[in-house]
């Protein structure tokens, strides 16, 4: 059997000037396992075979002092010649099974892989781990046919998850432009559960080439990124769980109280339509509000405490980069995101916006209508057996899902993603992934509004920000607060249709916050119409894409 081996920093060699330099690169290799690189692999395509085996003597010589073992890319001569502790084998390099014979038991093998079927077959000849990538592009991996990105990976995980202990149990890494700004994200992100109980699988570790080696000071380059992928992520430090919220609704105004008392900077990067609007609700719930677009301002507003809402409604490429820059900022910080994704469904354009934004960090909320959320359970690498109409807009129209396959819809995509997801309706579907909640509070004339659908996503912001402890109590707390504020408006007698139902609204989203401050709320929370869905797994609904 060979060695336990920890995999969580895994670096890659390259000796090519435009990354190593002038460098040694034995010095480079020593320096980056003194920051914490945990394994070793001497790549390199172009020497000859004396050249190979002096460097990987001179290399294992380091790894030996410090107890990192060393493999070998492909070559299987070099490796012997040093008695290194394994190879690593492509999928053009000599066949594992060979490997095995010559090599024993007791080296490692890792092998590349890129499916299901390569990996399938890595773990029954006796791979040890597998390499899994190209996770996304990079400056020596720019063929688009050899990304398979999370998604791509998420698979992989997954069925080796569902086929056995064997292939439970063989070490996962990925590569591919991992750095810096996204190890802590693809670390949280490669996770694929299954309808079993037990914990899913994960990645064990990230291999790393130029992000160590290019840098002038590749110790602190290593250590850095050892940090940040043994560390939970900000946005992460509060793990959602199965909630208690369906038995008790006190915290829907202990929720509210915190908005108040906090007066949370709500930041909305959302178009000019609905601004405005999106202001004014959030200075009626106690927030205070922050309409910029600009994302260069993202690293110094998020330090502020607040919450984020990315509302596509207008994608175009610039907005897409800003957007990614503050996602990524808020992120930084562990402040909260909201992903409003307008219109997804409707155009190719908007889809691959959608894609790129959940590319580009992890949102703590994702709310949407019907045909947004099925978009988004798409992007997310699922597949949805229904014939599912066209989306021409940004509104929801007549629903093509069942009350069941809209519960299962969300508890897969909040599972999967670890987060919150909201899907709007004349009945709303709330689910953290462990507890799915049914709310039929509102009022048809919130759909007759430009704006409603963005300024939940504002409301959100603020209640998830104040309340970072509980973002599923929290979303639950904002949306009903939003909802029965439209059920007062709408009953007013000054209200005649949509157009004074505005300023009524806005009105009664002001005195909803203040009966519950100033302890009137008792009413007001026994008017939150909220029901717990028993969800199935949903297998012939929702399956892995």
């Amino acid at each position: 059997m060979a060695m336990q081996v920890d995999y969580s920093l895994y670096l890659v060699t390259d000796s090519t000037e435009a990354i190593l330099g002038k460098r040694n690169l034995v010095d480079v290799v020593e320096l980056a396992i003194l920051g914490g690189v945990t394994i070793v692999q001497y790549r390199d395509k172009t020497s000859d075979t004396g050249t190979l085996i002096k460097t990987a003597k001179a290399l294992h010589a380091k790894c030996k002092a410090h107890n990192v073992p060393l493999v070998i890319n492909d070559r299987i001569d070099v490796a012997q010649a040093i008695d290194c502790e394994g190879v690593h084998l492509g999928q053009d390099d000599t066949p594992i099974s060979t490997a095995r014979k010559i090599l024993g038991l007791t080296k490692i093998i890792g092998a590349t892989v890129s499916s299901i079927e390569e990996a399938r077959i890595a773990v029954e000849l006796g791979a040890d781990y597998l390499g899994i990538g190209t996770l996304y592009a990079t400056n020596t991996k720019k063929n688009t046919k050899e990304i398979i990105g999370v998604n791509g990976i998420r698979r992989i995980l997954r069925y080796l998850d569902e086929s056995g202990e064997k292939a439970r149990g063989t070490k996962t890494v990925c590569i591919g432009g991992v750095n810096g700004s996204n190890a802590q994200r693809i670390m949280h992100q490669l996770y694929a559960p299954s309808p079993t109980k037990r914990e899913p699988k994960t990645i064990d570790g990230v291999a790393v080439v130029s992000a160590i080696i290019a840098p002038s000071d590749p110790r602190a380059a290593a250590s850095d990124l050892k940090s940040l992928v043994t560390t939970p992520p900000p946005f992460a430090r509060h793990a959602l769980s199965p909630s208690s919220i369906a038995t008790s609704t006190s915290p829907l105004l202990t929720a509210l109280k915190a908005v108040h008392q906090e007066h949370p900077i709500s930041h909305n990067m959302t178009n000019l339509v609905v601004q405005n609007f999106a202001a004014n609700v959030a200075l009626c719930i106690g927030a205070s509000p922050i309409m910029s677009n600009n994302g260069l301002e993202a690293p110094d507003l998020a330090k502020l405490g607040g919450g984020l809402v990315i509302n596509m409604g207008t994608a175009t490429p610039d907005a897409l980069k800003n957007h990614r820059q503050a996602i990524q900022a808020y992120n930084a910080v562990g402040s909260p995101v909201i992903l409003d994704p307008v219109g997804a469904g409707a155009t190719s354009a908007r889809k691959d916006a959608l894609q790129f934004l959940m590319e580009s960090g992890y949102f703590d909320l994702i709310k949407g209508n019907e045909s947004e959320i099925l978009a988004v359970a798409r992007a997310s690498g699922l597949r949805i057996n229904l014939e599912a109409r066209q989306q021409r807009g940004v509104d929801s129209g007549t629903s093509s899902l069942t009350p069941s396959q809209k519960a299962s819809l969300v508890q897969h995509i909040a599972l999967r993603e670890r987060t919150v997801v909201l899907l709007t309706g004349a009945t709303d579907i709330l689910s953290n992934g462990h507890t799915t909640l049914a709310i039929s509070n509102g009022h048809a004339f919130l759909g007759m509004i430009t704006g409603s659908g963005c300024t939940v996503g504002t409301t959100l912001s603020a209640y998830l920000a104040a309340n970072r402890e509980g973002k599923f109590e929290a979303a639950l707390a904002g949306l009903c607060h939003y909802e029965i504020a439209a059920e007062d408006a709408a009953k007013r007698e000054d209200v005649k249709g949509p157009g004074t139902f505005v300023p009524a609204f806005l009105d009664e989203l002001y005195k909803g916050r203040m009966d519950v401050v100033e302890d009137r709320g008792e009413e007001w929370v026994k008017r939150v119409k909220v029901e717990m869905l028993e969800v199935g797994d949903g297998a012939d609904f929702v399956t892995e894409a």
